[in-house]
């Protein structure tokens, strides 16, 4: 079954999927054992105690993924200058990443808004939260949530194209037990929209997976590092959201995610020009 590469992504998706019933289970067990009032406070705790995990996540996987490849490589030696000037060519890297990312949020909020990805993703959740009559908490916000939180990173990626181009699928077995306990925690305040993020995960990491001989070279570590970014700085307003600080519509930024994938090989091809 290794040998099948879309394996890791199918272990992976299974592994949010049995999170999120026995997150379900605990929060259906304390359902019971509880008065609605404590149980309503409970959730509204474990929700902001969420949101404020998601926003340190998101904080570090933007600084990390912003500077880290340029430390590692300013620390080998590999960087042209004057070695006093290590941390000033770092920020200068830095700071050239920093206008792609920028541009692939205002490009990818322009596509979302265009496509009315929030609308859409929230009537979808409506019509589930009334089939299920509203026993699982806000469906979109869960999914959106978990969505994010399961897909924005290099493990995600990387995993992807290990499993695509060598059936390598270490990786993403070390993601399934992260995305398990993390869907289990999630699903006890934020409901079975946690769940349906799932077919986010096979959909997004199954399109790379199986894309991967032909998407590979459009995967630099740059891509990866500005997708990264992008990912992280929605998981920081995914979080604001989730404390109640803002009603950003962050599907309507999700496109932002793949942009820089075409933005950087464009910037490259324009550069031989110039």
């Amino acid at each position: 079954m290794e040998q099948f590469r879309l394996w890791g992504t199918l272990v992976n998706a299974f592994a949010v999927i049995l999170g999120s019933l026995i997150g379900l289970g605990i929060k259906n067990l304390l359902g019971r054992k509880t008065t609605y009032q404590r149980m309503e406070s409970l959730s509204v705790c474990i929700l902001n105690g969420i949101g404020l995990c998601v926003l340190a996540i998101g904080i570090t996987g933007t600084i990390k993924a912003a500077v880290n490849d340029q430390i590692l490589a300013a620390l080998a030696g590999s960087y042209v200058g004057s070695p006093e000037n290590t941390l000033q060519i770092v920020a200068s890297l830095a700071g050239e990443e920093t206008l792609i990312v920028v541009f692939s949020m205002v490009l990818g909020a322009v596509i979302g808004h265009l496509c009315n990805l929030d609308a859409g993703i929230n009537l979808l959740g409506d019509k589930i939260e009334k089939l299920a009559h509203n026993r699982f908490g806000n469906v979109a916000q869960g999914f959106v949530s978990a969505s994010l939180l399961f897909c924005v990173g290099s493990m995600t990626i990387v995993g992807a194209l290990n499993s695509g181009l060598q059936c390598d699928h270490t990786m993403l077995y070390t993601k399934s037990i992260l995305d398990f306990v993390s869907s289990l925690i999630l699903s006890t305040s934020l409901g079975i929209g946690v769940m349906f993020s799932a077919a986010f995960v096979l959909v997004f990491q199954g399109s790379i997976t199986l894309l991967a001989q032909w998407v590979a070279p459009f995967l630099s570590n740059d891509v990866i590092t500005c997708m990264s970014v992008v990912g992280s700085i929605l998981i920081i307003g995914l979080s604001l959201n989730v404390l109640g600080l803002t009603k950003l519509k962050i599907m309507n930024y999700l496109p932002a995610m793949i942009l820089p994938a075409f933005i950087i090989p464009l910037v490259k091809w324009v550069g031989r020009f110039i």
